[in-house]
């Protein structure tokens, strides 16, 4: 089948739907959006912590906002991407507002704002703790409710259509590579389609799932950065791999393990050893409210030193009814673990949680391939830098996907449908035994991943994780032009793609600077030794 669209979304988290209501309210084409999964599995509905946005002006102000965001990046972020999320973020609260999200707020009416690590303002905006939920829910409604808007569901992006699916040769040096739409999976017919699109938005969410254990749900397989990497697209920074320093620890509960936000670590949780030590401040005067990365490091070097699979964190000395009150979610998944947060230690560890680098996009979401835009996750705006300061994600995602929406509505006109591009050739079969050879090929690449490429890092592991990957690529390639297209073996070819440039691009910086830590190159950039 072939099918157009004016406008071609591929995921659907609050970077894509966000576009969508935008573009759908011009009335300037068809819309169509596809998702993975359901519209509610988004990496987004995971996020507990919140938004980050000046909103009190008493006391915050917009150069307290980018100052903060360029030191938690280490200086690498592009203070032009910086100033544009910030001073556009209050503009886009209001219409999250306005579209029906709520944000939590004190008795006078103004904002509940929580503070979290490496902010230097009470600034974050969240619905109790589970803010992603929340935006997911508001935006899930409006977008249902808007019929200018095709929502595919289950079906999954196999490749970005260029020129190279015309026969032309494509390289990275290739000076204008043009998008044409994508080859799309059909799970009821199990056939790809053809979306043909005028312009195409890459927003698939985060690459956690390329971990063993990482807070992203299961679905959280790169596929954006693979299929534009694959199309020679520019993707950068894909080295800097955030580490959320307190997943709960729960062996059974990987993908995803579920999320202890940092705001509990902003409401007065103290880390410590499970025999009650406390050990932050061997690491930075900040204590448990340090940034990530430093949190991060400090407790996988802990569980080494004394050989632990978990530390704990620890709010037992705060009022029992103000935690129920601030955390219901968190109490009562601990709860039904047998675990009190207001008399027990929270058992906790770090696990891959965001994606600094991606999809390499200027200040309107435009990627290096004409007519193709990448927004939230797996876009890579230079907000982030070396290290994503908290709960500036969201808000990051709502404001590209704002300027992106008015930049392409400004040139949809432009373009027009090609029409010349062939249907997917679906020769081949899949038996039960390549089944089993590629989910264990998923899960050798989460070990790899998790060992070699992981908080701390070496040139020995990486280049060991190089040479691993780079079998599993070959096996994979020759499997996938054997077999039918399916979403299992398209999410592991992404995944390696994914594994692959990480790990190259940390071979490359020989530097410890923001996440990126390596025993080779201890010394931080900017110290003189």
């Amino acid at each position: 089948m072939v099918y157009k669209y004016d406008f071609l979304i591929i995921g659907s988290g609050v970077a894509g739907m966000s576009y969508a209501l935008k573009v759908a309210r011009a009335n300037k084409g068809k819309v169509c959006m596809i998702c993975k999964t359901t519209l509610d599995e988004a990496n987004t509905s995971f996020a507990q912590g919140g938004v980050a946005s000046v909103t009190n002006l008493l006391v915050d102000n917009f150069d307290k906002h980018i100052e903060d965001t360029m030191i938690a990046g280490d200086y690498i972020s592009d203070r032009t991407a910086v100033e544009q999320v910030v001073r556009n973020a209050p503009e886009q609260i209001k219409e999250l507002v306005n579209w029906g999200v709520n944000f939590d707020k004190k008795e006078d009416g103004n904002f509940d704002l929580h503070r979290e690590g490496g902010h230097s303002e009470f600034r974050i905006l969240h619905h109790a703790d589970d803010t992603g939920a929340e935006i997911q829910r508001g935006l899930m409604e409006a977008v249902r409710n808007n019929p200018n808007i095709d929502i595919k569901e289950n079906h999954f992006a196999v490749e970005i259509i260029t020129q190279h699916h015309l026969g032309a040769k494509v390289t990275r040096r290739t000076p204008y590579i043009n998008c044409y739409g994508a080859y799309v999976l059909n799970p009821e017919t199990e056939k790809v389609d053809t979306y043909l699109a005028k312009v195409t938005v890459m927003c698939t969410g985060g690459c956690g799932a390329v971990y063993q254990t990482t807070t992203n749900p299961v679905i959280a397989t790169g596929d954006g950065e693979a299929m534009v990497y694959r199309a020679k697209g520019t993707v950068a920074d894909m080295e800097f791999v955030q580490f959320h320093p307190t997943a709960l620890y729960s062996p059974g509960e990987t993908h995803p393990a579920f999320l202890i936000t940092e705001a509990m670590r902003g409401y007065g949780g103290i880390l410590r050893l499970p025999n009650g030590e406390s050990f932050m401040e061997k690491y930075d005067e900040r204590l448990s409210l340090a940034p990530r990365d430093i949190v991060a490091r400090a407790i996988d070097k802990e569980m080494k030193i004394h050989g632990l699979d978990h530390v704990c964190l620890d709010v037992t000395h705060k009022d029992p009814a103000e935690t129920r009150r601030h955390f219901p979610n968190i109490y009562q998944k601990c709860l039904s673990m047998g675990i009190d947060i207001t008399t027990d230690y929270i058992p906790v560890r770090p696990a891959a949680h965001y994606m600094c680098g991606g999809i390499k996009v200027d200040l309107n979401g435009c990627s290096s391939i004409e007519r193709l835009y990448a927004i939230g996750e797996c876009s890579c705006t230079g907000l982030h830098g070396g290290n994503r300061l908290a709960s500036n994600s969201l808000i990051e995602a709502v404001v590209y996907a704002d300027a992106a929406a008015k930049h392409s509505l400004e040139h949809v006109d432009l373009y027009d449908f090609n029409e010349k591009v062939p249907e997917w050739n679906d020769e081949g079969t899949l038996t039960n035994e390549e089944k089993v050879l590629i989910t264990q090929s998923v899960k050798e690449v989460g070990e790899i991943m998790s060992n070699y490429v992981g908080i701390v890092r070496s040139d020995l592991r990486l280049h060991r994780a190089w040479v691993r990957l780079d079998t599993l690529y070959e096996e994979t390639e020759n499997l996938f032009k054997r077999v039918k297209a399916t979403k299992d073996i398209c999410e592991l070819r992404n995944m390696i793609n994914v594994g692959y440039l990480i790990t190259r691009f940390a071979l490359e910086r020989k530097e410890s600077r923001g996440l990126h830590y390596t025993i080779d190159y201890p010394a931080h950039a900017y110290d003189k030794e």
